[in-house]
C-alpha cells in the first residue's frame, strides 16, 4: 500500500505493508530517532506526536495515520542548532545512554505546550510510560524545569 505522511513537515509519500506499524514505517524510511523498545507500548522509547499530541508510536498502525502530522525528535532541532528542550537535558544530565531521550524530549515538548510551568506532579504525569534504566529521572525532572524556562525565554 502506498500512503501520504506529513513528517517533520514535510510530505512524504511511502510504501508500506498495510499489517505495519508507525514505528516500523518511521525506521525504515530512515528516522532511526525513534526508538524500538518494548513493542507493547509500555516503554516509551518510540513517542512521536501525532497530530500535536504524544503517542507510542508502535501502538499506531501507519495505515490509520496517513496525512496526519507527525512529529520526531528531529523535527524539533538540529545538531547545530538544538530545541531548548535539547539543550536543557543535555546541560541537566539527563542523556546518558541516550536510549529513552528522545521519547523523554517529546513528551517534554507536549507537556511545555500544555503546560509552560509544570510542577513536578506535572512532570512525573507526563512522563509516566517514559522509562529510563540509567539516571532515575531526578536529573530527567531537572532537565524539564530548566527547559520550561528555555522555552519561555526562547519563545518556543
Amino acid at each position: 500500500m502506498r500512503g501520504v505522511f506529513i513528517i517533520n513537515g514535510q510530505r512524504k509519500e511511502i510504501e508500506f505493508a498495510p499489517h505495519k506499524r508507525l514505528l516500523d514505517v518511521l525506521r525504515e524510511n530512515g528516522y532511526t530517532e525513534v526508538k524500538e523498545g518494548c513493542r507493547e507500548g509500555e516503554c516509551g522509547a518510540c513517542v512521536v506526536l501525532l497530530d500535536g499530541k504524544p503517542v507510542n508510536s508502535c501502538q499506531v498502525l501507519a495505515a490509520s495515520v496517513m496525512e496526519k502530522e507527525i512529529i520526531t525528535v528531529r523535527g524539533l532541532g538540529t545538531i547545530h542548532k538544538p530545541h531548548p528542550i535539547e539543550e536543557a537535558f543535555v546541560e541537566a544530565g539527563a542523556v546518558q545512554c541516550g536510549f529513552c531521550t528522545p521519547g523523554m524530549i517529546i513528551s517534554t515538548y507536549a507537556l511545555l505546550k500544555e503546560n509552560p510551568d509544570p510542577e513536578d506532579d506535572d512532570i512525573k504525569r507526563a512522563l509516566d510510560g517514559n522509562l529510563c534504566r540509567c539516571t532515575g529521572y531526578v536529573k530527567i525532572t531537572k532537565a524539564v524545569k530548566l527547559a520550561s524556562k528555555k522555552v519561555k525565554k526562547d519563545g518556543k
